[in-house]
């Protein structure tokens, strides 16, 4: 326990309502230390997912956390956001104060690599955005897998159906030449996909009380999943990022399976797909089958005070 409480990690974010909530669900669990925060191209353009992140920081009260912008497109791709569910400013109906601070000089990249060559084998990566940074990282320092202690990706549809196509979630499938460098490299990896994050939503019950709660998580968790629930009429918010922190905080959430992971190119419907192999040549990662969800619902709401 004494490791968790001071365990040091990296957000890489497209933030996205859920990556909003993902954030402050990091910022609230006293097992992880987020010492840094960076955004790529993915639900929306760089440039609003930077400006998010750093409104949400102030939001929360964590504008001490730096945030580094990241790369604009994907590797070798066109770039297409997913605006059709997070909305056009990438926060839903959600509207946050501007940040007093700005962004960082230092790209997104460049601060992946300080970090972890400064704290060798102490630094977890949260990857919850497309993996265009980390596949930038991997090219600019090869040591990256020896420096970094940890990745937890969410990422992969596995053995479900995809978000993005009936095969790909979207971080994959938004740009799948970098998740295939990713997947192909020695970083130990948690792939935490839609397998288990669709097993564990926010429902619209525990939504509605939130209305009524005066902290500032639970008035920030309503704003930015009022869109889902209401534009959109769902039942549920789907809490795909913030699975992938607390499973970062409490690794026993999740049931893991160890499995090389190739990702699909090339065209069609089959971009992104993410297959379970076991061949020899490919490196093996841990990918989650199976979650608790009860006690991921308990630690969430806990964590944000909602109980």
């Amino acid at each position: 326990m004494a490791d968790r409480a001071t365990s040091p990690v990296i957000m890489d974010v497209d933030t996205g309502v859920d990556d909003a909530v993902a954030l402050a669900l990091a910022t609230r669990l006293s097992e992880l230390d987020l010492i840094g925060v960076t955004t790529v191209a993915g639900n929306v353009d760089v440039e609003k997912t930077t400006d998010n992140s750093l409104r949400v920081l102030a939001m929360l009260g964590r504008s001490d956390i730096p945030v580094y912008r990241g790369m604009n497109r994907p590797l070798a791709r066109a770039y297409h956001d997913a605006s059709e569910f997070h909305g056009v400013s990438g926060l839903g109906d959600a509207e946050f104060p501007a940040s007093p601070v700005a962004v960082q000089f230092e790209t997104a990249p460049e601060f992946i690599i300080r970090a972890v060559r400064a704290r060798p084998g102490e630094i977890t990566l949260i990857p919850v955005a497309p993996l265009t940074n980390i596949a930038v990282a991997l090219a600019l320092e090869p040591e990256l897998p020896r420096l970094i202690k940890r990745v937890v990706i969410m990422g992969g549809a596995f053995q479900c159906r995809g978000n993005a196509t009936p095969y790909a979630e979207y971080n994959i499938w938004a740009d799948p030449e970098a998740a295939a460098i990713v997947a192909n490299s020695d970083l130990p990896i948690t792939f935490i996909g839609l397998d288990v994050t669709h097993k564990a939503p926010l429902p619209k019950a525990l939504w509605a009380t939130l209305a009524a709660r005066e902290g500032v998580e639970a008035r920030m968790v309503y704003a930015l999943a009022r869109r889902t629930f209401i534009g959109r009429e769902r039942e549920e918010f789907h809490l795909h990022d913030p699975l992938a922190v607390a499973v970062t905080a409490f690794p026993d959430l999740v049931t893991t399976e160890s499995w090389g992971v190739t990702v699909e190119s090339g065209i069609g419907d089959q971009i992104g797909r993410t297959c379970l192999v076991k061949q020899p040549d490919v490196p093996q990662h841990q990918v989650a089958v199976a979650v608790k969800t009860d006690a991921f619902l308990a630690r969430f709401g806990e964590a944000l005070s909602f109980q």
